[in-house]
């Protein structure tokens, strides 16, 4: 795979590397136009009807689900696709329906040669490569759409959320749930008093996940490395591994050094609504109750966690308890109906195991239990007894979904409601449960000067793998 430099622009860009190859160039396998990889001319200017022009990272798989939505809100002009793996079966699809937008393979060589002509950028790609992208898009005042979780580390979410003080763009985390139904009533109902006083909530997604099952003692063996894929770039600040398609197409959520687990993937569609509207902040101490099939490499297969948070103000201690693990089944309170909600969407690569139960929540207040699910689900007071004689808040209505409420943003008419003040710490509390999964002990933290007090192995892993040479730069940006 050759390389080239491509020299620093007068706008003080430092130096990145391009890793296309020559046979891309010419679009010779892909069936391609000449010229469409790292296309240098210039596009056609924004449209009178100011449509927010989008660079898309991750245009495959659950990339091209958020491409295709944004596009949807016919407010954005697709002007630059690009995926490590760009002419790849899963990002045909893309490819297909945006003819027009240029094509990279790498998202350094489309900031240098396309950056003053997109107003913001999608990130659609495996967890540890998130942080890179994002960093970049915000230190050039693009505005960014990140896929949950924010990142792969403690420390790399840190960053995201001063860098979003500091450059002050529209920022959303990827978390459909947080301008749906859900969203609006949970708001509505703690406003009200009707959800108060909350000690306990228990969040549990127990479908079966990639992982189990798996039988793993090392790192997967190298193998050549596909014509059509940027190895190099798909790592980004990873640490350094030899190919292996194991880690592709959602596998990587697998590893620790790749993906978040269970945890990571689902938890900000779990509890996400009870973590900001109950002002849960990070946890005092995290403890791992239950973890089967402990494993230096891959995620448990199965895990009960348990976070305390403190008390905030008025607001008692709260204890939230996690349950991943097909048989790993959660303590539930009698009446909490186990049927699957329709409009749950199913886990990547699986179906909701309706065997079980789907993911969900139970959340004990002061004198009633609430029974929720995932995503947009709305919640239900159990048993329905209890709420006869409760006056309840008019919710208001969604007035846009997630990918729409973005896009406003970019255009000055909304607020992003998962910007990175909200999702940050909530992916922070998650990245401590995923620590405490590896390390396999109790963790104190001090919530104050966000470190573990008593596990300094836990406390390096807050900060993740050293970067790469090539990718210390976005640490500093």
């Amino acid at each position: 795979m050759s390389s080239k430099k491509v020299e620093s622009n007068p706008g003080g860009r430092m130096n990145r590397r391009s890793f296309i190859k020559g046979v891309f160039a010419a679009g010779s396998t892909l069936g391609l136009p000449p010229g469409v990889f790292g296309a240098a001319q210039r596009l056609e200017s924004v449209s009178a009807n100011d449509k927010v022009n989008l660079a898309c990272v991750g245009i495959g798989n659950r990339g091209g689900d958020i491409l295709k939505a944004l596009n949807d809100t016919g407010l954005v002009n697709i002007v630059a696709l690009c995926d490590t793996e760009i002419g790849a079966k899963h990002t045909t699809a893309a490819l297909e329906s945006h003819p027009g937008a240029a094509r990279f393979q790498d998202f350094r060589e489309m900031f240098d040669k396309m950056g003053g002509q997109f107003d913001a950028v999608s990130v659609g790609i495996p967890d540890h490569a998130h942080f890179a992208v994002t960093m970049l898009a915000m230190s050039e005042r693009k505005n960014v759409y990140v896929e949950k979780p924010l990142a792969h580390s403690f420390r790399q979410i840190e960053l995201l959320m001063a860098a979003e003080k500091r450059h002050k763009v529209a920022c959303q985390m990827g978390n459909q749930g947080h301008s749906e139904a859900n969203y609006f009533q949970f708001k509505a109902w703690t406003e009200a008093g009707i959800i108060k006083n909350v000690t306990k909530i228990t969040a549990f997604m127990n479908s079966p996940r990639r992982w189990h099952g798996m039988v793993v003692t090392d790192y997967a063996p190298a193998q050549p490395i596909p014509e059509l894929m940027d190895w190099d770039c798909w790592i980004a600040t990873a640490l350094e591994h030899p190919f292996n398609s194991t880690y592709l197409n959602g596998d990587w959520r697998s590893w620790y050094d790749f993906g978040n687990g269970a945890l990571g993937d689902w938890g900000a569609h779990i509890f996400d609504t009870a973590h900001e509207f109950l002002h849960l902040g990070l946890p005092h101490e995290v403890d791992p109750v239950l973890l089967e099939g402990h494993n230096p490499f891959i995620f448990p297969q199965a895990s009960t966690i348990a976070f305390k948070f403190p008390a905030r103000g008025k607001m008692p201690p709260v204890e939230l308890s996690w349950y991943d693990g097909v048989k790993n089944l959660p303590p539930l309170p009698p009446g909490f109906d186990v049927s699957v909600d329709p409009n749950m969407p199913a886990p990547s690569a699986g179906t909701i195991d309706t065997k079980v139960h789907p993911p969900g929540k139970v959340i004990y207040g002061d004198g009633l239990t609430f029974k929720g699910g995932s995503h947009a689900s709305t919640l239900e007071i159990i048993p329905s007894a209890a709420s006869k004689d409760l006056k309840f808040p008019d919710v208001p209505q969604t007035t846009s979904n997630h990918f729409l409420n973005f896009v406003r943003a970019c255009r000055g008419e909304e607020k992003c409601r998962s910007h990175f003040g909200v999702a940050g710490p909530l992916c922070q509390a998650m990245a401590l449960g995923i620590v405490c999964q590896r390390v396999n002990a109790k963790l104190e933290f001090d919530v104050a000067h966000k470190r573990i007090t008593n596990h300094g192995v836990a406390n390096d892993l807050l900060h993740g793998p050293p970067p790469r040479k090539e990718w210390e730069q976005y640490y500093r940006l």
